[in-house]
């Protein structure tokens, strides 16, 4: 597995990195289209792209980082038959290298369901071991999602 930086993604990368989107994450969450896609990477600001690819350079793994409100926000989005062998801290190491502090979104509960009907796991446990801090009293609920403010910070290591 190697980790390739990019500000720019091709119209493939786009493609192959919404599938992993739907495929991954609850079904809630979904982008219909590649235009969905698009609107939602155009709404980010300062975008950094971090792609996991394997020999053959497919996309395993995608994470990114952009400014949201003055903060530095991030996401991670691995193919679940790579998860609990390292890749997501691989991922995680390298956007911590650019930063001093990162902050997202994390669903905390096991009722969400993914595209092909299998539970989505939460992935909490994951940033506890890593660093990351859990904000229990900031939330997003909507429609589409449930999820924690979880934060990291490079001061407090």
């Amino acid at each position: 597995m190697r980790i390739v930086q990019k500000e720019v993604l091709s119209l493939k990368e786009k493609e192959n990195l919404r599938q992993l989107w739907n495929n991954e994450y609850p079904a809630k969450l979904k982008l219909e289209t590649n235009e969905d896609f698009e609107l939602y990477l155009n709404g980010l600001s300062k975008t950094k792209h971090y792609l996991l690819l394997d020999e053959s350079d497919k996309i395993d793994g995608w994470a990114f980082t952009f400014l949201r409100e003055n903060e530095d926000w991030f996401a991670i989005i691995l193919k679940s038959e790579i998860h609990g062998r390292g890749n997501g801290s691989l991922l995680m190491n390298e956007i911590k290298k650019n930063a001093t502090s990162l902050n997202g979104w994390v669903i905390d509960h096991e009722n969400e369901v993914k595209k092909n009907a299998t539970l989505y796991n939460s992935p909490i446990q994951f940033y506890e071991k890593i660093g990351f801090s859990i904000c229990k009293e900031i939330r997003i609920e909507n429609e589409k999602l449930s999820a924690v403010k979880i934060n990291w910070n490079a001061e407090k290591i």
